[in-house]
């Protein structure tokens, strides 16, 4: 095991406030927007989610650690947070197919991370006061040096992320003798996405973000996805450009969390940056053309206007959010094209949403219309 020495460490947030604690992970400096998820398990998908590009993580279970690290079980090539703020950092692990511990994870992934925080009162403050950017350091303890370096960093709003996540090459996955074919953009998908895809015998290629509609089309496809992904989504016309033609050729389309906000942008409704966002394992959604609830999987710090969804004359709401009323689903009239904010392959949470796929199968089959 690599060896690990508690040393100080420093969060620094933006609007000040300084928290106090103990290095994990790699000793060094890290930045980006601060956010808490409130799963109880699945740190190690949270880690590799690429949605979480440029973000500090603060994980609300008191335990991150505590059953070690399976490679297998990662949702991206490598860890995709900025770095981790957790209470209790758990080298030691208890699960025998565990192949190392999270202190070798981060060292040899280059995660900055720090433990031994109050994560209530800093989740309680982040919920009161917003998501804003922090910087955490085990190296520097000089508050106004760390000051001058947090002032340096970006707003999320107005950051495009995707391309920065997104494969360079197109690829394939599953079987190249599957009943269906799947053309993804991917502007930071998942891997349990493209395993929901293999399980109903799609054969999928993989897009670079970028990627024209006419270079897709050349694979034939008999749907189109469009991934979930880091950053603003109103910065990334040629995604939405791509989502255009899709549509005017009416073809069937299905898009997650970012392709959600997308495929909105492409029918003239924006998209907004929230106050603090949806992160967790437990939100409520109901499906209000089948009339019934969802516990979903949810990471996302953008979402659509709820305004313009309802004024809009081209798409309609198919889920909304139980908790704050937020648009999670919406449908494009005369178009099959449908999408949803969470995440219904589900890695880490709940099943609940999984049809949604089936769904996008029939859809292609021609056996579901609306």
């Amino acid at each position: 095991m690599t060896n690990y020495t508690k040393l100080p460490a420093i969060l620094l947030l933006a609007d000040g406030t300084v928290f106090y604690g103990k290095a994990a992970g790699k000793i060094g400096t890290t930045t980006g927007e601060i956010c808490f998820n409130t799963g109880m398990t699945g740190y190690q998908e949270i880690f590799t989610d690429p949605s979480y590009f440029g973000q500090i993580m603060v994980t609300t279970n008191s335990h991150i650690g505590n059953y070690g690290i399976q490679r297998e079980e990662i949702e991206s090539d490598s860890i995709k947070i900025a770095g981790l703020v957790c209470k209790n950092y758990n080298i030691v692990y208890s699960r025998k197919q565990a192949t190392e511990s999270i202190q070798d994870y981060f060292q040899n992934d280059n995660l900055v991370a720090i433990s031994d925080i109050d994560t209530r009162a800093l989740v309680r403050h982040i919920r009161d006061k917003g998501a804003m950017n922090a910087i955490i350091s085990s190296e520097i303890t000089d508050i106004d040096e760390l000051k001058q370096k947090l002032a340096e960093v970006p707003s999320m709003e107005g950051l495009e992320l995707s391309s920065k996540v997104s494969t360079k090459e197109p690829y394939f996955y599953g079987n190249p003798e599957a009943a269906l074919k799947v053309a993804a953009l991917d502007l930071g998908i998942k891997k349990n996405i493209l395993r929901s895809f293999e399980n109903r015998d799609i054969y999928v290629q993989v897009f670079p973000a970028k990627t024209t509609f006419a270079e897709m089309e050349k694979f034939s496809p008999d749907g189109y996805f469009i991934s979930n992904g880091p950053g603003d989504p109103s910065v990334m016309p040629y995604a939405v450009e791509t989502i255009k033609e899709i549509l005017t050729e009416d073809k069937p389309l299905f898009g997650i969390c970012l392709g959600h906000q997308l495929l909105a942008e492409a029918n003239g409704i924006g998209t907004m940056k929230m106050f603090n966002g949806h992160r967790g394992l437990n939100h409520p959604v109901k499906n209000i053309i089948k009339d019934h609830c969802e516990v979903t999987s949810q990471n996302h710090g953008f979402g659509v206007i709820p305004d313009e969804v309802r004024s809009s004359d081209k798409v309609e709401i198919t889920h909304v959010n139980l908790n704050d009323k937020s648009i999670e689903g919406i449908r494009v009239k005369g178009k099959k094209a449908f999408s949803v904010q969470y995440h219904p392959e589900s890695s880490p949470g709940p099943h609940d949403s999984r049809y949604l796929f089936d769904d996008f199968v029939n859809v292609m089959k021609g056996e579901l219309v609306w």
